[in-house]
């Protein structure tokens, strides 16, 4: 597999304590890759990385031939026209209607104008099932209204490339699958290539291609949900069987 996204050696501290520490990971064009492991273990820092949210100490990233870590800020802001990133939070703005949400960006970025980005926005609105609340307010709708909101945002400058972090905390079980559902579709239907921070077993194992599961700064194991499912790795095991015993007890894990 040729990979179109890859994290090389990559180390990253804070206050001298190190969260990745040589951390590799290769990705391939349209998958939903799935990022997994304990909280702190720099899921979140890792994807952030890629938008320049955050920058490595050392290693290298690489996306679509490019090598992104060293790019300047304002490469960077191109870059992330082909990136785009849903966070936990779905940081709407309250005072706009979903459509003048998603329009934000057109109107920013493409320069359109505000009936031409409104029209815009409410096709991204009807790709997440969200059309017929084009015209609402965020705080009259519910969180996975919200947050299918804020995919549609991301959608508005058709990114190649989408990073979810935790997409489905919060949510009720039937929200959290369609928001599943939906992650599934950006990469089967319009070629997305995903990339998912998540400690959700029935998203892990629902919809992922593949899954990194990241422990003590390193990627532990790459496999598919089967894999994963099936390994006899008692880390893994421990994990996805939220089990409180086991290997990962040993201090700084």
């Amino acid at each position: 597999m040729t990979a179109y996204l890859e994290f090389k050696g990559v180390e990253k501290a804070f206050s001298g304590k190190a969260v990745l520490k040589g951390m590799n990971l290769a990705v391939t064009k349209g998958e939903v890759m799935f990022i997994i492991g304990t909280s702190g273990v720099g899921k979140s820092v890792t994807i952030k990385h890629l938008i320049g949210l955050l920058r490595i100490d050392a290693g290298e990233i690489w996306f679509d031939g490019q090598r992104v870590d060293k790019l300047p800020e304002r490469k960077l802001a191109a870059l992330r026209k082909r990136i785009g990133m849903v966070f936990q939070s779905s940081t709407l703005f309250d005072s706009m209607t979903l459509a003048e949400n998603v329009a934000l960006p057109l109107r920013k970025h493409q320069r359109l104008g505000w009936d031409a980005s409104l029209d815009q926005a409410r096709v991204r609105l009807a790709q997440v099932y969200m059309a017929e609340y084009a015209d609402r307010y965020p705080a009259e709708l519910s969180d996975g209204m919200r947050k299918r909101a804020a995919i549609a945002r991301t959608l508005a400058l058709e990114p190649d490339v989408v990073l979810f972090d935790e997409p489905t905390t919060g949510l009720d079980p039937v929200s959290a699958r369609r928001i599943d559902r939906l992650i599934r579709e950006l990469a089967d239907k319009l070629g997305v290539t995903a990339i998912v921070v998540s400690h959700d077993p029935p998203s892990i194992f629902g919809i992922a291609d593949r899954v990194a599961f990241l422990y003590r700064g390193v990627v532990h194991v790459v496999a598919t949900p089967a894999e994963l499912r099936a390994s006899s790795d008692p880390i893994v095991q421990q994990f996805i069987r939220g089990q409180s015993s086991g290997p990962m007890e040993t201090p700084g894990f």
